[in-house]
């Protein structure tokens, strides 16, 4: 369904490799309309950025650098940040050098511009994309949906378990799976844990009596709360010199899905420093409409619904 993957996707590619062998593949590539990738090597004064495309070099000049670019929407470190990374672009010409050698003239913008055409505009809520990250704030991560384009993933669509940053979840350059959660022109907004399964899926994992890992979220004068999943918490007896962030062990004292809950004891906490891993994703369609995550009878009903969220 997507074709227009993140910027990076296809640097390796053997499709990617046989496009920028030699000048009469750049060639052909350019006279296709082909969207290529090669790493920038340098963004000079003027913030043009120099490309590897293997066989011969390339330049971005500036106002092709990005989209908004050219209009000042967007700030030049949008280019100077590429330096060393995969940048995608078209094939716009060649230019004789001086020194009797070829380089290509690139466009980023303009791969840009077809990517927003032929696919991102194209998206509604509820479709169901590849996605790369790109940075991380308090408040959310950003995801490139195509070609360096990117959208907004709010901290509290990450997961169902609450958490302090999205640090906690992902790391820059991680691969995931995204929901399109809300369309407003060009602006979109993603949303996650949609994909990373419903309470009943989640808590299947688990077993009223087994001594499993957790992490604790949250320190509450009624009890502390432990993410046994991302998309699954159980609420634990207080318990002194316990704070959150903490890796802990946990028995599971009783699983009630009626009331959406499960009780928990620790066993014990210990800090420990960790590097978020791959997501695991329960849903694998291309779109969903809507996603009930509390069980069929549960006193609580918490649901999704991307349908609301048309653009």
């Amino acid at each position: 369904m997507f074709e227009y993957y993140p910027e990076g996707w296809r640097m390796d590619t053997p499709e990617n490799r046989a496009a920028t062998q030699n000048l009469s593949a750049v060639n052909d590539a350019c006279r296709d309309g082909k969207i290529l990738e090669g790493r920038a090597l340098v963004c000079d004064s003027s913030h043009n950025l120099l490309v590897d495309l293997g066989c011969m070099k390339g330049m971005i000049p500036r106002e092709e650098g990005a989209l908004g670019i050219r209009e000042g929407t967007t700030r030049d470190i949008a280019i100077i940040s590429r330096v060393n990374r995969p940048v995608c672009f078209l094939v716009t010409g060649f230019e004789k050098k001086t020194d009797g050698t070829t380089m290509a003239i690139l466009s980023r913008r303009a791969a840009q511009e077809k990517c927003l055409k032929e696919s991102i505009s194209k998206l509604v809520p509820g479709d169901i994309i590849n996605a790369r990250i790109t940075h991380l704030e308090n408040f959310g991560a950003f995801a490139d949906i195509g070609c360096g384009i990117v959208a907004l993933l709010p901290i509290d669509a990450i997961s169902v378990s609450r958490i302090d940053h999205p640090r906690e979840r992902f790391t820059v350059g991680m691969d995931i799976r995204t929901v399109i959660k809300a369309v407003e022109g060009n602006r979109i907004t993603l949303s996650h844990k949609e994909l990373l399964g419903t309470w009943e899926e989640n808590v299947a994992m688990f077993s009223a009596g087994e001594t499993v890992a957790g992490i604790v979220r949250s320190v509450e004068p009624y009890g502390i709360f432990v993410e046994l999943s991302p998309n699954l918490a159980g609420l634990a007896e207080t318990k002194e010199d316990v704070f959150s962030g903490q890796q802990a062990s946990v028995y599971i004292k009783s699983i009630l899905p009626a009331r959406m809950k499960v009780k928990l004891v620790i066993i014990d906490t210990f800090d420990f420093s960790y590097r978020p891993t791959a997501p695991k994703y329960f849903f694998k369609g291309t779109h969903m409409d809507c996603f009930v995550y509390s069980p069929q009878g549960s006193e609580k009903e918490i649901i999704t619904n991307f349908q609301k969220h048309g653009s």
